[in-house]
């Protein structure tokens, strides 16, 4: 796949930190807190900016946001244990499925992100679970029960996000085909 022009690589770039950094915690209240779309957007990363260096610069930025929301926005720190570092290999699951995927059919990506999510999701809950330190006689069946009960939730926030940049990349194709299509037809 070739790689975006500079503009719109540094549109869709400027896109993702925005989504980033208005759904990873709740600045802005509870009235308009949208669900955190740092797994899609490490997905929509991967697909579309594919450098390891963005990838790095998105990790720092997740960890970033997660040291000012804990320091400074009252956010519980809960979650920040020593298994905080399998954030870096669940985000790496999302970008590098991304970046395999390509600019494939929407279908295609959407099932792509879904299994993505999946595979994500099992890494940053069974560290967290296992490695955490926050219970006490961890066991396979309350992990499973734990995994049941939160990665539902977080594999179809995820999948509406991816579906929702898909549905925008064809908007953006439809309104603007001579600038826009040329650019991805490039890249299929």
């Amino acid at each position: 796949m070739k790689a975006l022009s500079r503009t719109h690589g540094a549109m869709i770039l400027v896109l993702l930190i925005a989504c980033m950094i208005a759904t990873r915690f709740k600045h802005f209240g509870d009235v308009l807190h949208l669900p955190d779309a740092s797994m899609a957007v490490f997905f929509i990363g991967g697909v579309y900016l594919r450098r390891h260096l963005a990838f790095a610069g998105f990790m720092t930025l997740a960890v970033l946001l997660d040291w000012v929301s804990v320091s400074y926005a009252g956010v519980s720190d809960f979650c920040i244990t020593p298994a905080y570092v399998f954030l870096l290999p669940a985000y790496a699951s999302l970008w590098y499925a991304g970046r395999l995927c390509g600019m494939r059919s929407g279908l295609a990506m959407l099932a792509v992100g879904f299994v993505a999510a999946c595979a994500s999701f099992a890494i940053s809950n069974g560290g967290f679970y296992w490695l955490g330190g926050r219970y006490a006689q961890p066991h396979v069946s309350e992990y499973l029960a734990r995994l049941w009960q939160w990665g539902p939730l977080f594999v179809r926030t995820t999948t509406i996000y991816i579906a929702v940049a898909l549905l925008l990349r064809r908007l953006v194709v439809a309104l603007m085909p001579t600038t826009v299509d040329a650019v991805v037809s490039k890249q299929a």
